[in-house]
């Protein structure tokens, strides 16, 4: 009868389907997440191989999480956020078609009635650190999936305060994330600012809802825990934090200390607001650091104690391509992606976007509004781990 398999034909298919080896190739191989969400949909067996955790380290290796867009914030006066919106990175696959309409969709939800204002702080694993100032005068963070937005918002807990006293003056403090195999954990590090030689670090971590102390550190001098317009990052066990135009200062938490690393000879980050240079994290156990200097990017690796001078781009040909190289605005870095894969320019009221590894630029993003200028960037990418379904008792389904 037409449409139906031969029985040679469908015995070959059912040799290597339940062949538990050759399906991992199959499944393996199938590129985008959602795809293998849906392959694990199939039955139990398919699940149980698509969700381990060998096969799931395996496949992130092979496909790494995809840059689905930006969420782009436009600032008017006094830096205060006139609109927001989610750019696709377009073309991309028609599978992801959904995600997209989701993510957009999605946009601007978690804002409420009831408070003075929000702010976006973050973007990781699709998700972004929301902070809401409330009327009355008090702070809560909250994290909006973009990607399931019917789950409403989690709130993390109040973070630890100092008490503001004659010797306590001012605080400074950072939330940082890390990605892991169950996925987001948050770190809260608070500097309070007193008025002796010294200054004590406190860092604490979010765990089963509470923020615990992970442990004090005293630094001989006043530390800042970042420049206001490059924040620091978090890789594996150790926060990198930009304090001047020459210095990066390194905490390491598993032994509680810091160091000092200083910048590659010729690389010097400029004023407060220039932007010239941004760090990222590094798979390999350690930070890039990308420098912007006229038309010309320079890409260094720290690893091992010292910085490798990894690539060199020149950005004029490319911006002549674009018709922007006559463009007296300059040069900013907006946002660095994981591994240095790709960095987000401002230019003028334009957000540009170049692929590190293709060497290509693209203008992704202007400012219509009139007053208004580029703000904050932030990549939204593909979450990771994928989030699989449960699948209800089907014999049928089981025995595949």
């Amino acid at each position: 009868m037409e449409g139906e398999t031969p029985p040679a034909t469908a015995a070959a298919v059912s040799k290597v389907l339940d062949d538990d080896n050759l399906l991992a190739e199959i499944l393996i191989r199938v590129g985008l997440p959602t795809t293998l969400v849906r392959a694990a949909a199939v039955c139990r067996r398919w699940l149980h191989h698509a969700s381990d955790r060998k096969f799931l380290r395996r496949f992130r290796e092979l496909h790494p999480p995809r840059l689905l867009g930006l969420h782009v914030i436009e600032q008017g006066r006094f830096a205060w956020p006139t609109a927001e919106r989610f750019v696709p990175m377009l073309p991309l696959p028609p599978e992801l078609d959904a995600v997209v309409r989701r993510v957009s969709s999605s946009l601007g939800s978690y804002r409420r009635d009831d408070v003075r204002s929000t702010r976006v702080i973050g973007c990781r694993n699709g998700s972004l650190l929301i902070e809401h100032h409330m009327i009355e005068g008090s702070s809560r963070l909250g994290v909006h999936r973009l990607l399931f937005p019917e789950k409403g918002m989690t709130f993390v807990p109040a973070r630890p305060r100092p008490k503001i006293h004659s010797s306590v003056h001012a605080y400074q403090e950072e939330i940082l994330t890390k990605e892991g195999e169950g996925g987001l954990s948050y770190l809260y590090m608070l500097v309070p600012y007193t008025r002796e030689r010294e200054d004590e670090v406190q860092v604490y971590m979010l765990k089963d809802g509470v923020w615990c102390m992970h442990g004090n550190l005293t630094v001989d001098g006043k530390l800042k825990l970042s420049r206001p317009d490059e924040g620091p990052v978090l890789v594996d066990n150790k926060i990198y934090i930009a304090v001047d135009r020459s210095e990066i200062t390194v905490l390491d938490l598993t032994s509680l200390s810091f160091s000092e690393i200083q910048l590659p000879q010729g690389v010097d980050r400029g004023g407060i607001g220039e932007r010239s240079t941004s760090l990222a994290r590094a798979d390999a156990a350690g930070v890039y650091l990308m420098h912007v200097k006229e038309l010309q990017i320079r890409l260094w690796l720290h690893k091992e104690g010292d910085w490798l001078l990894v690539d060199t781009i020149c950005l004029r040909e490319m911006l002549a391509s674009l018709r922007m190289l006559g463009s007296n605005a300059s040069l900013r870095i907006k946002s660095v992606g994981d591994n240095a894969e790709f960095v987000f320019l401002e230019m003028g009221r334009c957000a540009l976007h170049l692929d590190v590894k293709c060497r290509t630029l693209r203008k992704v993003y202007e400012v219509t509004e009139e007053g208004a200028y580029l703000g904050d960037i932030y990549p939204v990418m593909m979450i990771w781990p994928p989030a699989f379904p449960a699948l209800k008792d089907d014999p049928a389904r089981d025995a595949m």
